[in-house]
């Protein structure tokens, strides 16, 4: 009896896993299909005047949150502008002198930063003593507002909407005192801030049917739009017939953030959400026309009545093909996209055009976390590439480090050899400054090779050299398009303006700190390399100290047919 029972037992399990295997997934949702079409139908019918009301709701919110995100990219970008701005304040309130801050403004415009179109400083009466582009220097500021409020307030400043005198072209400025640090009235570091930019931050916000959006300043002018809203960029919200009421409530709000509806002059029923820029007085605002947004919810619900319509005929074949489609393809494109992301291809994306409503949320979550993984990763670099120009800048001297000279003297000599011009290198050696270190302490000696700093800097904005701190007490100049006599002429210029500083070296027979300089001159080709040039200016530097120190010595290196060749040759004090 119990052997028949356990054939029996047996016999159903089969019979169960074959159940189980003809009723797959497909089967599966092609029969509940069947079961649920008819209440589902008129539940769908029922609910479909109520998602209407809803999807209106959820379009206004997830606009909304678009919106919100795009003010914080606006808020992102000038932040970064205003950090940049700090940057070289703080490095003009450290340097105390022009021409050392202007080097340093020249060479920190971050490629990283496309929306910063040009940096500039401005001196205490308004008049621009450096910028980034040539154009700007010795333009007035005096009578702008925005200048006249930095200086008043001490604080970050963004102005409104202004055409650019020199380029004629529209830009906001954004401003920071120098005085900010160092507490007393001085220059004012500015940036010309790419409304082209602002705009690409927006884009996000553009072509959505009955969705205007725009970034306006406190006198309501537009300064950035989307691409189908471009042309509203420098008019005012007056202007532009369906958003004169908005620039009205929108503007004289004190709140930094709100909504607000209406009835527009055109009779359309609009929702306005505006958001304050921090720190500016620039708002994004944006509008939603419900009636539109409405109509084209109307046409989906129309769609979906033939849609149920027909689904009652073709459910039986359709669920076997959707199942496919709607379910199992969207798992497997989704499952590949998470590998993808598992194995660091950062730019996959789930196309949310090809997959079902009930797999997009879960696409978008996939999108969102790539998106901010990349975002991420650019700001990283970004952060890099910052510190790859901090790291290039010795901060006792001022000057350019060994890393920055060495980069300059590559350059220099690429392009050297191009045009075919000639390319001298000073070698600055502080004479017995060992003995000085221990004579008057390292806190003497760090004070020492600073000021030894600020004169070479004011030499090579005057020669149009690259001054650098080599390593330890030795600084070098790199002078471009320079011969040899020339080169010997600034290095006795170099160790003149050592020498009238007078700071005190009672070991050293001079009685006062001297430089010994070796000076190296060379015309760039192919036999060459930079190096060989370095090693002109050292040899030359160690002559120059065999000779009694504080004098300068030119020298080179002989051509010869298969080694380096064409570096001038000297051998005079």
């Amino acid at each position: 009896m119990g052997w028949v029972t356990k054939m029996a037992n047996v016999s159903f399990n089969r019979k169960r896993a074959k159940l189980k295997q003809v009723l797959g997934i497909r089967a599966r949702l092609a029969l509940l299909a069947v079961i649920l079409v008819a209440p589902l139908m008129l539940e769908r019918i029922r609910s479909l005047e109520d998602t209407r009301t809803k999807q209106i709701a959820q379009a206004a919110a997830e606009f909304t949150t678009v919106a919100r995100h795009s003010a914080d990219a606006q808020r992102e970008v000038i932040s970064s502008v205003e950090t940049i701005l700090k940057s070289e304040a703080f490095i003009r309130a450290s340097a105390g002198g022009v021409s050392k801050s202007c080097d340093v403004l020249r060479a920190s415009l971050p490629t990283s930063l496309p929306w910063i179109r040009t940096l500039l400083i401005a001196g205490q009466e308004g008049r621009i003593q450096c910028a980034t582009n040539n154009m700007y220097v010795g333009l007035d500021l005096s009578d702008r507002p925005y200048f006249q409020q930095a200086q008043q307030s001490g604080r970050f400043v963004l102005s409104d909407f202004i055409l650019s005198r020199p380029a004629q072209s529209p830009t906001v400025m954004a401003v920071y005192p120098v005085s900010a640090f160092s507490g007393v009235a001085d220059a004012v570091v500015l940036a010309t801030v790419n409304l082209d930019w602002m705009s690409k931050v927006m884009n996000n916000l553009g072509g959505r049917v009955g969705i205007t959006a725009v970034l306006v300043d406190s006198t309501g002018t537009v300064l950035a739009a989307p691409a189908d809203e471009h042309s509203a960029v420098g008019r005012p919200l007056d202007d532009m017939p369906l958003m004169s009421a908005i620039a009205d409530m929108a503007l004289r709000s004190d709140q930094d953030e709100g909504s607000l509806s209406f009835l527009a002059a055109d009779g359309s029923q609009r929702a306005v959400s505006f958001i304050r820029i921090a720190g500016t007085n620039a708002r994004l605002i944006a509008s939603i026309d419900e009636d539109k947004v409405s109509a084209a919810v109307s046409r989906d619900i129309r769609t979906a009545y033939l849609q149920l319509a027909f689904v009652v005929v073709f459910v039986l074949l359709g669920a076997l093909i959707a199942a496919e489609k709607l379910v199992i393809k969207p798992i497997e494109m989704l499952a590949d996209m998470a590998k993808r992301l598992g194995e660091g291809d950062l730019s996959a994306r789930a196309a949310r055009k090809s997959l079902p409503s009930e797999f997009v949320p879960l696409a978008r979550a996939f999108n969102a976390m790539a998106a901010q993984l990349s975002q991420r990763e650019r700001e990283l670099i970004a952060t890099n590439d910052r510190l790859t120009v901090m790291a290039s800048i010795d901060m006792l001297s001022g000057l350019a480090n060994r890393r920055g000279f060495q980069s300059r003297l590559d350059f220099e000599w690429m392009r050297a050899q191009q045009y075919g011009s000639e390319l001298a290198l000073l070698m600055i050696d502080v004479d017995h400054f060992k003995l000085f270190n221990d004579t008057y302490g390292h806190l003497e000696g760090d004070s020492c090779l600073t000021l030894l700093g600020e004169s070479l800097s004011g030499i090579a904005a005057d020669t149009m050299g690259f001054a650098a701190r080599y390593g330890g007490e030795e600084f070098c100049l790199l002078l471009p398009n320079t011969d040899v006599m020339r080169a010997v002429e600034i290095g006795e210029q170099v160790r003149a303006a050592v020498l009238k500083l007078c700071l005190p070296h009672i070991t050293s027979a001079h009685m006062v700190v001297t430089v010994s300089i070796g000076v190296a001159a060379t015309r760039p080709n192919e036999a060459l390399r930079p190096g060989d040039l370095i090693e002109a200016a050292d040899a030359a530097l160690y002559a120059a100290k065999h000779r009694g120190r504080n004098n300068v010595v030119e020298h080179g290196v002989q051509a010869i047919e298969k080694g380096p060749a064409g570096m001038m040759i000297a051998a005079s004090a």
